[in-house]
């Protein structure tokens, strides 16, 4: 059943208010932002897999990577039917999320466990916050994409194991994890500026109110997972 824009959407997964039409210009903007973060993520884990002391390490974050490309070729085939070249569009974010990675490489193996459970986790966040006045179908994409970022649940009994044992190395990952949230955020902030259309989206579940909301959110979901690495 085709619902209208505003209206409450009955689906499998409840009853979602959809206030975005289904051509808005941030929902092709929005899935070539997550299709680059895909690729990204699937370099970022196949290079930090070398990190890890045992094998059993590069197998969780082979997994991982797999996954990743799993969901580009979701994000790209829904970008085709939407009569959208990926690649094109996917390059325009490529500064942003390029420069994250630049900023936030990990030097250690416990730095790159941090960095992918904190950064999958506040992707997930931000994106799935959005998801919320999205149309269903769109809707549903999103969640797709972002399903699988619980493999990097792996990562805490060994993070949580390695601070307990050692008070310095809690200290150096804390202020890691900080590092990780504020290089987001500003990265994060810098896409939103540079395309109106996806301010347009975020802006759709609330006005600006919606968009500060937004990086409270991620703020408050990081101290979470900061106890939970027992990094708090």
């Amino acid at each position: 059943m085709e619902a209208t824009p505003g209206t409450a959407q009955v689906t499998g997964h409840g009853v979602s208010t959809s206030v975005v039409p289904a051509d808005h210009p941030g929902i092709n903007e929005l899935f070539a932002l997550l299709a680059y973060g895909e690729v990204a993520a699937f370099y970022r884990l196949t290079e930090e897999a070398r990190m890890s002391p045992d094998l059993r390490g590069r197998i969780n974050m082979a997994r991982m990577a797999a996954a990743e490309m799993g969901h580009y070729e979701l994000l790209r085939s829904t970008l085709d039917q939407r009569g959208v070249d990926a690649l094109p569009a996917m390059v325009r974010y490529a500064p942003a999320l390029e420069q994250y990675h630049r900023l936030t490489t990990p030097s250690t193996w416990l730095e790159a466990l941090v960095k992918t459970y904190v950064g999958d986790a506040m992707a997930a966040d931000l994106y799935l916050a959005i998801a919320g006045s999205l149309p269903v179908d769109v809707a549903d994409v999103v969640r797709s994409v972002l399903a699988e970022t619980v493999h990097s649940q792996f990562v805490v009994a060994e993070v949580v194991t390695a601070v307990n044992a050692s008070g310095r190395q809690r200290s150096r990952l804390a202020l890691w994890a900080r590092r990780l949230l504020g290089e987001a955020v500003t990265q994060a902030q810098f896409v939103l500026a540079e395309r109106d259309e996806l301010v347009d989206l975020v802006m759709a579940g609330g006005g600006l109110a919606q968009v500060t909301d937004l990086f409270d959110r991620l703020q408050r979901t990081h101290s979470e997972r900061m106890h939970h690495l027992g990094l708090s």
